[in-house]
């Protein structure tokens, strides 16, 4: 176990946390809590000792004595809200944990679709929700996911009744906003899939200030039967920030998902994917890009569990890294023994840009049935010098060569994302990064 002071300070927060709602929820709900709160009183904060966190280590979250985020007007940072939210026809937007209605749109208009913030359906129809939160992200070995369990207040939960096809993208956005002393939210997010249905969901998690603050989310997504899902998470936290995320989707027969994820901030980020094909010839397709510099550290943790016959998987992750930081990749495909026909394939590719910058990456196959087709791969390297040289001797001057080649290389992973606003958007964190510029060095 790691120090003990960021134990006791969630102890003691969890305590009040108790207390100021007594009788405001249901009882599954407060067992549900008092049950996470048991299990990371047991687990402690992974070290690196633990094989899942060998190259990350979580001491500087441990150490720290975090104090719930305190409440901030959204009126009062209306236009700064405002400049990462892309047109969408429904969203919900949280900042500091707290629901922002005056931001947020909640596409009434959208038949087939409900869109509700986590806490007012807690207090209004609790029912609904005891079925599926919490029964997908498994909190019982995991620190993280066993602290938000207890803490999450807010949240969003978005169901698409079956048979209906939401063309139109959802917008889940999660501002942070630090104050005077180190800060944490445990965002929550539950998405409910039914049977023959389609729907495109983007979550956005947002630093809006400099300053320490952890943000520590979980995602269950539910896909039923058939069902199609466009899926898209952005981070793009502050330099000082910490950032845990959990994401775990639950795949039923002859469904489809596509998630993508974009590690574009953070001081130190661990995003934890896990796709389980619980369904005959369910699909996945996990797509990633993360570009640390400076001194960032981030960890994508990924696992792919094949339970039913005929499933088929494509992970592909991109890592850019500059200056000192450090990326970690760490992907699992299990084949479980009824899974015969799985067609799984998982992809690393990573550019160092920097004698500096370290990656450690460890594609893995654990295979437990005996008719499948499963193959797994890993690069690491610096631009090609040759093709640097190629652009350079048609005239172009070498740091837009660079750029040039760079953003070719990122292009791969952003040209997929079905959701248009989101993808401009990509291209221009991307071209702000890695300019073209002339020989002088004015913009080309």
């Amino acid at each position: 176990m790691t120090s003990a002071a960021g134990i006791d300070s969630f102890l003691a927060d969890f305590a009040r946390f108790r207390a100021d709602r007594p009788g405001t929820e249901p009882e599954w709900l407060g067992r549900l809590r008092r049950d996470a709160m048991d299990r990371f009183r047991a687990l402690g904060f992974p070290t690196t000792r633990h094989e899942e966190w060998r190259s990350t280590n979580v001491a500087r979250i441990a150490r720290t004595a975090f104090v719930p985020a305190p409440r901030v007007e959204a009126a009062a940072a209306a236009d700064r809200l405002r400049e990462p939210l892309f047109a969408s026809a429904a969203r919900l937007v949280f900042v500091n944990g707290r629901f922002s209605p005056d931001l947020s749109v909640f596409g009434r208009a959208l038949p087939g679709v409900e869109l509700e913030e986590m806490a007012t359906l807690l207090g209004e129809a609790p029912d609904r929700l005891e079925r599926v939160l919490g029964r997908h992200a498994e909190y019982h070995d995991e620190a993280f996911t066993a602290l938000n369990t207890a803490f999450f207040e807010a949240g969003a939960f978005v169901r698409i009744s079956a048979g209906t096809v939401a063309d139109d993208p959802i917008h889940l956005v999660f501002f942070a906003s630090p104050g005077e002393r180190p800060v944490t939210t445990h965002p929550r997010t539950l998405v409910v899939l039914e049977p023959r249905s389609r729907a495109r969901i983007v979550e956005s998690y947002i630093g809006l200030d400099e300053g320490t603050y952890f943000c520590n989310a979980v995602s269950e997504f539910v896909v039923g039967a058939g069902a199609v899902l466009d899926h898209y998470t952005v981070q793009q936290e502050s330099e000082q920030a910490f950032h845990v995320g959990n994401l775990v989707i639950r795949q039923a027969d002859q469904s489809r998902v596509t998630s993508g994820s974009f590690a574009l901030g953070g001081s130190l980020v661990r995003n934890h994917v896990n796709a389980v094909l619980a369904g005959e010839g369910a699909e996945a397709y996990l797509n990633g890009l993360f570009m640390p510099r400076g001194t960032q550290h981030v960890d994508n943790h990924l696992r792919v569990d094949h339970i039913r016959p005929g499933g088929s998987s494509r992970e592909v992750y991109r890592g850019i890294l500059d200056d000192e930081a450090r990326g970690v990749f760490t992907g699992r495909i299990v084949v479980h023994p009824e899974a015969q026909k799985t067609d799984a394939k998982q992809t690393n590719r990573n550019l160092l840009l920097s004698e500096r910058a370290q990656i450690d990456t460890k594609p893995q196959l654990e295979i437990r049935a005996d008719d499948v087709k499963c193959t797994h791969g890993a690069t690491v390297g610096q631009i090609d010098p040759d093709a640097l040289f190629y652009l350079r001797a048609r005239g172009i001057d070498e740091r837009s060569a660079r750029s040039i080649l760079i953003r070719a290389f990122a292009r791969e992973s952003i040209e997929p994302v079905d959701v248009g606003a989101l993808r401009d958007w990509l291209e221009g964190i991307l071209a702000s990064r890695f300019p073209e510029t002339s020989e002088a060095g004015d913009p080309m």
